[in-house]
């Protein structure tokens, strides 16, 4: 939906705001821009996100919702005080317009949701950022599995090298039907050092789940909006045994009904499969309502006897049961 004109922050306003409203006891910024806007025009610019630092020097949280941001000449012009930045459906600037232009940033979480321009080398350009310890990618289409592997924390010559200092690290993609071909979540198979917190959304969780093994300090693992059956997330997850928390957040669980079993039929390796994925025990919880704070017991009863010291949380999640 197209924000209404009372909506949208022109630079003439900005100006204002900044002279007559905004000062020092400011802490959180959250701004709308003119990128879907029929009149366009210039929004923030270099000498208004100067005067922002001098006015602001509180200010830690920017949030840019619309915004083109094509016109700065680089993230060091962004107020120093800042730890957040968060960028919605934002456009940035092709390439960057020199090495090392990112030097001296002190932001500690960047969140980048649909921002199509941000591709490989932005995501290179992340590696001087000092302090960057979360970093948050939601269908950024143009970051690919190689991108994220060039970047990943290794072990280099001259110590630990890319992104060393990120602990926390979301990929996700949801809002293109027919994405395929540039899963990001491939590249963690060649692991990622100090990483401890992943979180993987729609088309990355598939992929990401069957890298996850590869990620040795990984402690929290986070799966939303997506479909998952039972035994899939058993055979992925049982070999994360640093894992501390697991946790579903708008996920369709896919629980298979079992028909009745024929004297002769089935074979050992089938059945020792369904009771891994039902934790040995069947009980009556097929015929049970699923309880929303714990849709499939028997994920939970299978998962513990991996993952003893492993926590599981659900939430806004639901069963899809087959008869196949």
């Amino acid at each position: 939906m197209k924000p209404s004109s009372e909506d949208i922050v022109t630079s003439r306003i900005l100006w204002l705001l900044l002279r007559q409203y905004l000062g020092c006891g400011l802490r959180c910024l959250r701004l709308r821009g003119l990128l879907l806007s029929a009149r366009g025009g210039t929004f923030l610019s270099e000498p208004w996100l100067k005067v922002l630092s001098t006015k602001c020097p509180r200010l830690t949280k920017l949030y840019l919702l619309h915004a083109d941001l094509r016109g700065l000449p680089s993230c060091q012009i962004l107020p120093p005080s800042l730890l957040v930045l968060e960028l919605h459906d934002c456009e940035l600037e092709e390439k960057e317009k020199g090495p090392g232009v990112s030097l001296g940033v002190g932001i500690e979480r960047l969140v980048l949701n649909n921002v199509p321009s941000f591709t490989n080398q932005h995501l290179h350009s992340l590696t001087s950022w000092q302090r960057l310890s979360q970093l948050v990618l939601r269908d950024t289409f143009r970051v690919t599995a190689d991108g994220l592997r060039s970047c990943a924390a290794k072990d280099g010559d001259g110590g630990v090298e890319g992104l060393s200092r990120i602990k926390f690290l979301e990929i996700g993609i949801i809002r293109r039907q027919n994405y395929e071909s540039q899963i990001a979540s491939h590249g963690l198979r060649a692991g990622w050092l100090g990483l401890e917190e992943l979180s993987l959304g729609g088309k990355e969780v598939t992929p990401g789940l069957l890298c996850a093994g590869h990620l040795k300090d990984l402690k929290f693992l986070c799966l939303w909006a997506c479909t998952l059956g039972e035994m899939q997330i058993v055979r992925s997850c049982r070999m994360l045994r640093g894992l501390r928390r697991l946790e579903f957040l708008d996920v369709i669980f896919q629980s298979r009904r079992c028909p009745p079993v024929v004297e002769g039929e089935g074979g050992a390796g089938e059945e020792q499969d369904n009771e891994e994925a039902e934790g040995g025990d069947k009980g009556d919880d097929e015929n049970k309502t699923p309880d929303i704070n714990d849709p499939i017991p028997s994920l939970r009863r299978s998962l513990a006897a991996h993952l003893p010291s492993c926590t599981l949380t659900f939430s806004n999640c639901s069963v899809q049961i087959s008869a196949e």
